[in-house]
């Protein structure tokens, strides 16, 4: 008998229509889970999951929602659980990216981060949130970036929003967990997915990997894949003691000491001569 980890658990997906939301969508579909995979503009990634997931014998539907606007955030929460009758797991991925110099950034594009990064994921949130507390089980998984851990130029505003959702993960899971519902983050580093061909000028994907084997840890990029076997683990039952948590998935990149030297290769440097015996 084939057991999977999710079957008839009934997931909404926010960001779904690609990359890393997809992936984490159809990972749920392919452990048994019924799902809903939000979009913001292009339907045509989310309808074409919907039909690989249904194909695999769950039920899946797609919605739109603009995540600048909080009635339309109600409303896929609404949609989303008439649909699948109510919703056990929620993953908190759709985001923007956004880099440029602070004297150059506007209000507009400040309110528009924000909206859609944090307050859109806090208001689904508390919407989903008074459903789950009904039974008194759910999890939560809000997917935020190292960009909240580690600094990265003409990031500031990116990484403000990414750093909110660290924290409040923290306190919305203090909150909750005594309640039967669980909050964690993941903090994916470098991931390559297919928008990275429409935001960078003559993309050109074999040497970005070429470059990524240089300078991450395990020598290369992460793929959607990574991400979304870690949160379907992290919102099954094998994670129940984990909670409050951002479980950082970036092949080493935040755990590497930025002044080391080349990390593939022994360095000369001999610390602690005169102070060690042997050194």
């Amino acid at each position: 008998m084939d057991i999977k980890k999710m079957n008839d658990k009934n997931v909404l997906v926010t960001g779904a229509g690609t990359g890393i939301g997809r992936e984490i969508a159809l990972e749920f579909a392919r452990q048994g889970a019924n799902v809903v995979f939000h979009y913001g503009r292009s339907a045509e990634g989310a309808l074409s999951a919907v039909k690989e997931a249904q194909e695999m014998g769950v039920k899946a539907s797609a919605f739109q929602a603009d995540f600048n606007e909080v009635d339309q955030v109600k409303q896929l929460a609404k949609d989303a659980t008439e649909f699948l009758g109510d919703i056990d797991i929620l993953i908190n991925n759709a985001g923007i990216t956004f880099n440029k110099p602070l004297l150059e950034v506007t209000q507009e594009q400040f309110d528009t981060m924000l909206h859609v990064n944090i307050r859109a994921q806090f208001f689904l949130n508390q919407q989903v949130v008074k459903e789950m507390l009904k039974k008194g089980k759910g999890a939560i998984c809000n997917i935020t970036s190292i960009h909240g851990l580690a600094g990265a130029p003409e990031h500031s505003v990116y990484a403000a929003t990414k750093g909110a959702i660290i924290a409040y993960t923290r306190s919305l899971a203090m909150e909750l967990a005594y309640q039967g519902i669980r909050v964690n983050a993941i903090a994916p580093g470098w991931v390559n997915v297919e928008n990275y061909a429409k935001i960078v000028d003559n993309y050109d994907a074999e040497a970005s990997n070429e470059y990524a084997s240089k300078v991450i840890p395990i020598a290369r990029a992460g793929v959607p894949d990574d991400i979304a076997k870690l949160a379907v683990f992290l919102c099954s039952g094998d994670a129940e003691y984990i909670v409050g948590q951002t479980i950082v998935a970036d092949g080493g990149t935040t755990a590497l000491l930025s002044l080391a030297a080349d990390f593939r290769a022994s360095n000369p440097s001999r610390f602690g001569k005169g102070y060690l015996p042997g050194v």
